[in-house]
């Protein structure tokens, strides 16, 4: 008699089935409807995204694709000399990414295996995590001080048990705050690779991407999901030395970002006027609800580098634990 088939279940892989799936928010419209209000004049706040959007000439250079039905540039050629004039790397120097998250799954396809230990800096951004598991790696939170500060000596201990990366995001996720030269250099000198994730640069203009050159383990994560506003697009970038860049290339997809997705960053990156006035308006609204806020005084904002608040509330909220943050972060 033939064996009976086994069980689907029998196939997945273990630590996937030990995963939890992200769960998604609920759409605006349906939250206003509870709230009681029109959803044309509401704002999701959760995802950090750019209320104004993109510059008309994104607009305009979308509108005028005709070559949809080509596939796009695998190394998206044209957008890195654009992004290494307003970076100042070499275009061997920057990968183009949907997003910043695959971003992070490349950097963890290259670096990670089953077993690996990844440094996690809690409260941050959850998909460092999330994703070094899905690749069947270990997290090890090293939590922050109160005042948010990166706890050196217990990553130092980390890499000297053999970490595999170290993920600093700056302004962090949360919390707004910046990433020092004093806890970044230390951990640098080790070797091990550090990811620093920039993906809220443009608020703050504070950037370690120039070490780049110095440190071969330095690698830099942005995105066009922020002050660009291309969000809906999944575009970002990876700064690094050729040689990393060598191995995710050899993991990333051949064609992994959209015609559509070079074509927006690519147009709104021409269009320096626009980001600058946009990020002008940000600043304002940012500076403008911290006051809003302290007079209030139910919320009391943190100093914040990026295009969010993070705020400490005057009384009990239940579940605002680092822990809570860690498993909350939205929006890369």
């Amino acid at each position: 008699m033939p064996n009976r088939p086994r069980n689907i279940d029998s196939y997945y892989r273990p630590h996937v089935r030990e995963l939890e799936p992200y769960v998604p928010p609920e759409a605006l419209e349906i939250l206003a409807y509870r709230a009681g209000l029109d959803p044309a004049h509401a704002s999701k706040l959760d995802f950090n995204e750019n209320p104004y959007g993109p510059s008309p000439r994104v607009m305009e250079a979308l509108a005028s694709m005709t070559n949809v039905h080509l596939y796009p540039d695998p190394i998206a050629g044209e957008l890195r000399e654009e992004l290494a004039a307003y970076t100042g790397m070499d275009p061997e120097e920057i990968l183009i990414g949907s997003g910043a998250d695959e971003l992070i799954s490349l950097v963890v396809s290259v670096f990670v295996e089953p077993g690996d230990a990844v440094v996690d800096l809690t409260p941050t951004y959850s998909m460092y995590g999330g994703v070094t598991l899905q690749h069947a790696g270990r997290v090890v939170h090293v939590p922050r001080g109160d005042d948010w500060k990166v706890d050196v000596p217990a990553v130092l201990a980390e890499i000297e048990r053999g970490a595999k990366i170290v993920w600093v995001c700056s302004p962090n996720n949360p919390t707004g705050g910046l990433a020092t030269e004093e806890e970044i250099m230390p951990l640098l000198e080790t070797g091990a690779p550090m990811v620093l994730d920039e993906a809220y640069f443009e608020f703050s203009r504070h950037t370690f991407a120039p070490l780049i050159r110095m440190y071969p383990n330095l690698i830099v994560l942005r995105t066009f999901s922020k002050l660009a506003g291309l969000a809906g697009l999944r575009i970002a970038y990876m700064l690094a030395n050729r040689d990393i860049l060598g191995q995710a290339h050899k993991v990333k997809l051949p064609f992994n970002t959209t015609l559509a997705g070079q074509v927006a960053a690519t147009a709104a990156l021409r269009d320096r006027a626009y980001l600058a006035a946009n990020l002008d308006a940000l600043l304002a609204e940012r500076q403008r609800l911290v006051t809003l806020l302290r007079e209030q005084g139910e919320l009391n904002p943190y100093p914040s580098n990026a295009n969010f608040l993070l705020c400490r509330t005057s009384g009990d909220a239940p579940g605002a634990s680092p822990a809570h943050l860690r498993r909350q972060t939205r929006g890369h």
